[in-house]
């Protein structure tokens, strides 16, 4: 192996082993190459860019705005309390916003730091408390797990192989050049794709304890999902074969919940 091709995968090995985090609750550990205050700095520049979008009505005053509040400050309450319990508390510094947005997509998402916002095209789906619970549970359990760090330190990874590859096979042939690196490209991709699936189902499963931690029943998710599923199929469109998805497929994810929810209950207060 050439010195700079051995020089660059003992790089990404000792990059892999000394740069890792600690998911909450999980234990699950995970790449950390980024810096997680400079991702929440940004994170919050483009809520205020989007809120102040002309295109984004935000809607305010309306029961169904107080209910995104109450939800929200109840999950994040909940998430805030255990952080500190269990020693996770130097580790966030979170801001929390939430917002209702006049939207008919069916859509809800939170940026790292805290950055709630929830589409009105959803709510039909949620129909209630507990499933707003189930929607804004699992966005703010990607906010806590960081996995958009995560996914931006993969992508590091992935794209020091991808140099290295190219350079380890400078001397081959055009042709074979070319399958080596689209082997490896896809390689790349569905290991990616993979990792999130794998980051949902995880976001999944501390989303039901964060909403049982929060006073709502996690049964309640199982109810939100299969409408989700039937909402799906209702607009059209066809999933793509699970493997090639960033997201577990509609039945394996309603398996996945129904298997958790025991352990959600076990932080169920009414």
């Amino acid at each position: 192996m050439k010195p700079f091709i051995k020089g660059t995968f003992l790089l990404l090995i000792f990059a892999t082993i000394v740069s890792c985090a600690t998911v909450p609750l999980t234990g699950r550990r995970q790449l950390s190459l980024v810096n997680e205050a400079e991702i929440q700095q940004q994170a919050a520049l483009a809520y205020r860019d989007f809120l102040g979008d002309s295109k984004t009505k935000i809607i305010k005053g309306t029961s169904q705005a107080q209910q995104v509040q109450r939800v929200g400050q109840n999950i994040a309450a909940a998430v805030t309390r255990f952080l500190q319990e269990n020693g996770y508390g130097n580790q966030y510094n979170f801001e929390w916003e939430f917002n209702l947005i006049q939207e008919d997509q069916i859509n809800a998402w939170c940026m790292p730091g805290g950055k709630v916002a929830i589409y009105t095209g959803i709510l039909p789906v949620t129909k209630n408390e507990a499933g707003l619970a189930t929607v804004m549970g699992h966005e703010i359990a990607h906010a806590i797990a960081k996995h958009s760090a995560e996914r931006m330190s993969q992508t590091i990874i992935a794209q020091a192989g991808g140099v290295a590859v190219d350079v380890a096979t400078a001397e081959r042939s055009n042709t074979t050049r070319a399958v080596l690196n689209t082997a490896y490209g896809l390689g790349g991709q569905l290991a990616l794709l993979s990792y999130s699936r794998n980051q949902e189902s995880e976001a999944d499963r501390l989303g039901l304890v964060f909403m049982a931690m929060a006073g709502y029943n996690p049964n309640e998710a199982v109810g939100f999902w299969e409408r989700m599923a039937q909402a799906k199929q209702t607009q059209g469109g066809g999933a793509p074969p699970e493997f090639l998805s960033t997201h577990p497929s509609d039945a394996r994810r309603i398996n996945n919940i129904q298997r958790l929810i025991p352990e959600a209950m076990a932080y169920y207060k009414k």
